[in-house]
């Protein structure tokens, strides 16, 4: 039980965006489509838990004097994985999502959860916390994506279901559309919550 409450924790109860409001860089700056959501949620979440694993594995063998910088450069090595894996196997992808990829250093999602959990759990109960995180980042990045992309452009994941010429609100698929979105989603998740 405690398990499947851990896993929970951070898709519904702590999910990083909707409740705790943390990773906004990443989350309004390439959430233009579901497509390019998906794909920076998928490459946070990798990082997110590997991360997690390696962190909670050498916990013990890290001094507390350096800790940080530790756990950094664990989230680095990780990041840099991504990166070149994408560059090399997802082009296209890789050029949307840009800068972005090698900011997940910086996230503080990630750099959160080695401190705050992967560093006082077990490995295992690490990993379902970061696929938990992960799962969270990734479905409010895709729901985000997709909320911008069919106001914005009548389509979603490159599926279009209204005409080249039909009546689009562009504003969603331009920047101020992402705090139009996003504030929405973050009501109406609240008054879920609420209920």
């Amino acid at each position: 039980m405690s398990i499947i409450k851990e896993f929970t924790k951070g898709i519904i109860k702590e999910n990083p965006v909707f409740v705790l409001l943390l990773g906004m860089c990443p989350t309004l700056g390439v959430t233009t489509s579901a497509k390019n959501g998906l794909g920076m949620g998928l490459a946070t979440m990798f990082v997110l838990i590997a991360s997690n694993l390696v962190v909670s594995s050498v916990k013990s063998l890290i001094p507390d004097k350096v800790r940080i910088p530790a756990f950094i450069v664990i989230i680095a090595s990780f990041v840099t994985i991504v990166d070149l894996s994408m560059a090399a196997y997802l082009p296209a992808l890789h050029s949307q999502l840009g800068i972005f990829i090698p900011l997940i250093v910086v996230n503080c999602i990630i750099l959160g959860r080695a401190e705050a959990f992967a560093s006082k759990n077990s490995p295992i109960a690490s990993i379902i916390d970061g696929i938990g995180m992960g799962l969270g980042f990734t479905l409010a990045l895709t729901l985000l994506g997709a909320v911008r992309e069919i106001l914005g452009s009548g389509s979603i994941f490159d599926f279009r279901f209204l005409p080249e010429n039909a009546n689009t609100m562009l504003l969603f698929v331009m920047p101020p559309g992402a705090f139009i979105a996003l504030g929405f989603l973050i009501a109406i998740v609240n008054k879920i919550k609420k209920a």
